[in-house]
């Protein structure tokens, strides 16, 4: 059995002065916010992604960009000069590159981190951790807070479908663009919140559009160490605003090694498997067609633990081409409130 102890963290600069100044309200905060109050005139920069769908033969998504390449280098060229750029802006709280981490020698090899700057100045749970759905709490701290300068570019989908990047496009409130934010926290070099449709103030659950958002994401990096994960409330989440987190690492997770053995391949393509060896149950979807099926079972079962209260996670590893769903077991009594138990 193993516990693991929940760190209250700060994603935002701003989720920091709320919680040291209490909320200023409207009627022009001076945050340069996503609200209302500042909202209007507000411009971003735009990465409109080509709705890649099919999957070729083993799992290996298909980018169909000319000379292999994409106009935009997005991971590199775009999202970690952004988030450099907001690093040399001292937006971050600490200097995540001067975190020692290292392999734990083992038959896992587990990451372990040395990031004292993430346990520094931690603040209380805003919500219970025995409720897995909880509604949208405007007056508790949500994305819609955060200051413009901490967002790299909003993310959407290509009206021509073709690649297009605007340094500068107006933020559209009624449509609530999809944005990428840094986390001011980071656990990574290039460690940022992917926030689906930031205006709609949707709680923190999975819905079919925004995990096939996440998918699109990162089969539009296109680079085997960039990954993205969700935390469901009870699980890890401290936001109860919807978002992913991304970034990458250069060595393979412990549990993309793990072996597997297949349970069943659905109609649409999708392999689902058991995770063997490793000390987490959990299941492994690939797929073999394309990403909206294999989102669509993976969406389908993450709905189904959070309707039943099951607090989970999730990692998408390979481009969007294997999904790791690791159900946990969280104890709610007071001696294990802020505890994950893993079985």
């Amino acid at each position: 059995m193993l516990r693991i102890k929940r760190v209250p963290t700060v994603v935002s600069n701003y989720q920091k002065e709320e919680g040291e100044e209490g909320t200023r309200l409207g009627g022009g905060c001076g945050r340069n916010c996503f609200r209302s109050c500042c909202l209007p005139g507000s411009k971003l920069p735009l990465y409109a992604f080509k709705k890649l769908n099919k999957i070729a033969d083993g799992g290996k998504v298909e980018l169909s960009y000319q000379n292999n390449e994409p106009p935009v280098p997005f991971l590199d060229s775009l999202l970690l000069g952004e988030w450099e750029d907001r690093m040399q802006r001292g937006l971050f709280r600490y200097d995540v590159t001067a975190c020692e981490t290292k392999v734990i020698p083992g038959e896992y090899g587990f990451i372990a981190q040395l990031n004292e700057g993430r346990h520094l100045k931690k603040r209380p749970t805003e919500f219970r951790v025995d409720k897995v759905l909880q509604p949208f709490d405007e007056a508790k701290f949500n994305f819609t807070k955060v200051g413009q300068e901490e967002v790299l570019f909003q993310f959407e989908a290509s009206e021509d479908e073709e690649v297009k990047f605007f340094p500068s496009a107006p933020i559209d409130a009624e449509n609530s663009p999809s944005v990428v934010a840094i986390n001011v926290s980071p656990i990574e070099y290039g460690h940022v919140l992917l926030i689906p449709r930031i205006l709609e103030c949707l709680p923190q659950r999975i819905d079919h559009d925004s995990f096939l958002l996440a998918l699109y994401m990162a089969a539009e990096a296109g680079n085997p160490y960039f990954r993205l994960g969700y935390n469901s409330l009870g699980a890890f989440a401290t936001i109860n605003h919807l978002h992913f987190q991304a970034y990458y690492l250069a060595v393979p997770f412990p549990i993309e090694k793990a072996p597997s053995k297949k349970i069943t391949t659905t109609t649409g393509g999708v392999q689902i498997s058991e995770i063997l060896k490793y000390p987490v149950r959990g299941l492994l979807f690939e797929g073999r067609n394309t990403l909206e099926d294999l989102s669509n079972v993976v969406s389908d079962s993450c709905i189904c633990l959070q309707d039943s209260n099951v607090p989970y996670n999730v990692l998408i590893s390979d481009s969007g081409k294997r999904i790791f769903l690791l159900p946990q077991v969280c104890t709610c009594t007071i001696e294990t409130l802020g505890c994950v138990l893993c079985l």
